[in-house]
């Protein structure tokens, strides 16, 4: 699934009709699924009432896709509220960041909060642990306690540790869905257990994160030259974050729109290094 990007006009408003659009060219080039207001989709920017604006449109647009909602929120009542959003939207599933803004290191708390959430939530909640934005990884150990809820059926992990990744799936229980959210670790956190991938690449890249992901499932070996490309491509777009993804979303023929303040465009030297990492995968990939 793609940590898809939410498009905002000069405005700072979300631009409705363009997020249709990249709902619809998704399920056109076979992704199966959304993740919608993640970290990617400045899931932390969304106000009150936007987040159930794109899962909606998104339904309307895209009814039969699977649709997960990001959530950022500090408190238990902020995550319940926006878990109530998603659910008002027509969203499948959640995926709540852990609160770390007070919290952060109290691992009796974080699993406190996922518990009470699963509680509250009519959805299913997964789980999210992203280090680089919350600068808190879950430890295993949290994550296998608070796994045993019901409610609680999976997690995506984007620290990128294969090693992490088997660990995870040998402290959860049988049916626990791991997501691989590193798009440099995805061939060998796939070949570990995981059972996919969501991630920013997949936005602009969608086909060959899924021959990654294809290729890991029957011999990790036979992923090593794609999940090469990708690792070098996703490397140089990310370097930019969010808008370097969106402006190689551009590329792919998404409409990502701007994104929203503090964060900036790009200038124009950095969309050139991100046109050429982006060009160069697309070329590795085309057969001569």
């Amino acid at each position: 699934m793609p940590a898809l990007v939410t498009p905002f006009v000069r405005s700072g408003k979300i631009d409705l009709e363009a997020h249709a659009h990249n709902t619809a060219t998704m399920l056109g080039r076979g992704i199966k699924g959304l993740l919608l207001g993640g970290t990617n989709g400045e899931g932390h920017y969304l106000e009150p009432g936007e987040r159930e604006q794109l899962i909606a449109t998104a339904r309307e647009t895209v009814p039969r896709t699977f649709l997960m909602a990001g959530i950022a929120a500090q408190s238990l009542r902020m995550a319940v509220s926006q878990a109530g959003e998603a659910a008002a939207g027509g969203a499948d599933a959640v995926l709540a960041l852990p609160p770390t803004e007070v919290v952060r290191n109290r691992h009796d708390l974080v699993e406190r909060f996922y518990l009470d959430l699963a509680d509250a939530s009519a959805l299913p909640v997964f789980m999210y642990s992203h280090p680089k934005v919350t600068g808190y990884e879950i430890p295993a150990e949290t994550l296998a306690a608070a796994a045993g809820h019901p409610n609680i059926v999976g997690m995506k992990d984007s620290g990128g540790h294969p090693v992490r990744a088997a660990a995870i799936i040998g402290g959860t229980p049988d049916g626990f869905i791991l997501y691989a959210g590193a798009s440099a670790a995805l061939a060998l956190s796939v070949a570990a257990g995981a059972h996919g991938a969501i991630t920013a690449s997949t936005n602009h890249l969608p086909e060959l994160v899924t021959e990654v992901v294809g290729r890991a499932r029957r011999s990790p070996r036979s992923a090593s030259t794609p999940q090469q490309s990708l690792t070098e491509a996703a490397t140089a777009i990310e370097a930019f974050g969010i808008p370097g993804t969106k402006a190689a979303a551009r590329l792919a023929g998404l409409k990502p729109g701007l994104p929203r303040r503090p964060l900036l465009p790009l200038k124009r030297s950095q969309q050139r290094a991100v046109e050429r990492a982006w060009l160069k995968a697309v070329a590795d990939r085309t057969p001569s």
